[in-house]
């Protein structure tokens, strides 16, 4: 059977005598893919001859031929320029010139030191959290390619552009749920290392797939700078919110309110678990988690209160602060009672954000000490950027979720 054509007019048996001589040599790794080896020399040789038809076209005559009279343009010998290959291998070109340097090349363009797909591997790299000294050893390793930390530096800080068009974008008019939550990363700032906490809003657009709103960074977690953000939100097009999951900061559902005056706060039941057990034996722990099972775990409200009476009773005696805690957060405990098991389980916990908080953590990890809030910005957009490709089907019991909204937040839910 015929081979299928590849769409070129290239015979790739050509090449054969030259593979045949490399295998002759006894290394033909070296001979073919080594330094001064065959690949190398073919990207040389057909970029140069591509550039050289550049040239023809723009003078109107090719290589061979003579200029007409009228022809004042010509042919002006050529400039050296070493060109980064995606593998990040060196490969010096010549670069043909005109008399009257008129000549601008489309396949490696004036002040281009990189060919197509280099700056991609690089950012790749830098997504997953290698630092730029890692990425310069990686190359050095792979390709025995000395590439420079300014130039590495300089291909990652082009994303600077994408995160300020992604932080400023329009976002839809309603998101049925949004979670709220921050992380501590160490950033240099005046000659110090100081915390700063990098705020996340993660939601559930109307369709039921994931979308992270934005990355913003501050010195302290507080509801103050939570509220800018919502306010920013709101005027980035965010109209409407049915259910703001929080972890219980001080304040926080009084500045959700303030901005979206109909949203539901519900507090992650997670977050609530884990204060309540700071100052619990370790004796006690297990009888102690189970009964705050039966509060959350309540088939309804009026169930739920009993059984919150019914933990007081026996533990007030030991630990009275937990029973006096969830009763002051009781109405941002409830909420989720309105809806079925299936919907409970993905509004009370911050299991969602907490996995995108795991990712950064681990991207963050090898960057100890980040230069600067910009570069925070640079590695955490980019993280998210990867995690957001697993985001591709709704979340589990969308279509029974919207049912429900539709039925309770009447009217709201956009068609």
């Amino acid at each position: 059977m015929p081979k299928k054509s590849t769409g070129t007019a290239f015979d790739i048996s050509m090449l054969d005598p030259f593979i045949k001589e490399a295998y002759k040599n006894g290394d033909p790794k070296e001979t073919i893919l080594g330094e001064q080896g065959l690949l190398k020399q073919l990207t040389k040789a057909l970029v140069e001859r591509c550039l050289s038809g550049e040239l023809d076209e723009h003078l109107g005559y090719d290589k061979n031929e003579r200029a007409g009279e009228d022809n004042v343009n010509r042919r002006n010998g050529s400039s050296s320029k070493t060109l980064i290959n995606e593998h990040g291998e060196q490969i010096p070109l010549d670069i043909p010139r005109d008399r009257l340097a008129r000549f601008e090349p489309k396949l490696v363009k004036k002040h281009q030191t990189r060919l197509e797909g280099f700056d991609e591997k690089v950012i790749a790299m830098y997504a997953r959290g290698m630092t730029v000294r890692d990425i310069q050893a990686q190359l050095k390793e792979l390709y025995a390619t000395e590439v420079s930390p300014t130039l590495i530096s300089n291909v990652t800080d082009a994303v600077h552009e994408d995160v300020k068009a992604w932080q400023n974008r329009t976002l839809d008019q309603v998101y049925p749920i949004v979670w709220f939550d921050a992380l501590v990363v160490k950033v240099r700032d005046n000659q110090r290392v100081i915390n700063k906490s990098v705020y996340l809003a993660l939601a559930v657009n109307a369709f039921g797939e994931k979308e992270l709103l934005g990355i913003w960074i501050s010195e302290n977690e507080g509801a103050k700078f939570w509220l800018s953000i919502l306010t920013e939100l709101k005027n980035r097009g965010v109209q409407d919110i049915f259910i703001a999951c929080v972890d219980g900061l001080t304040g926080m559902p009084e500045a959700i309110q303030s901005v979206f005056p109909k949203t539901w706060v519900q507090l992650c039941i997670v977050h609530m678990i884990r204060n309540s057990l700071k100052f619990v034996s370790w004796k006690d722990r297990k009888a102690l988690v189970e009964d705050l099972k039966a509060i959350y775990r309540a088939a309804t409200e009026g169930e739920a209160g009993v059984a919150l009476d019914s933990f007081a009773k026996k533990w007030d005696s030991r630990y009275p602060s937990i029973s006096k805690s969830w009763r002051s957060h009781w109405a941002q405990v409830i909420p989720m009672f309105a809806f079925p098991p299936e919907i409970r389980k993905v509004m009370y916990t911050t299991n969602a954000i907490e996995s995108v908080n795991m990712t950064l953590r681990k991207v963050s990890r090898n960057h100890r000490i980040f230069p600067n809030d910009e570069a925070v910005l640079k590695v955490m957009f980019l993280a998210i950027h990867n995690i957001a490709k697993k985001w591709t089907l709704p979340i589990r019991s969308w279509c029974m979720a919207v049912q429900h909204f539709a039925i309770e937040f009447e009217g709201r839910l956009p068609q």
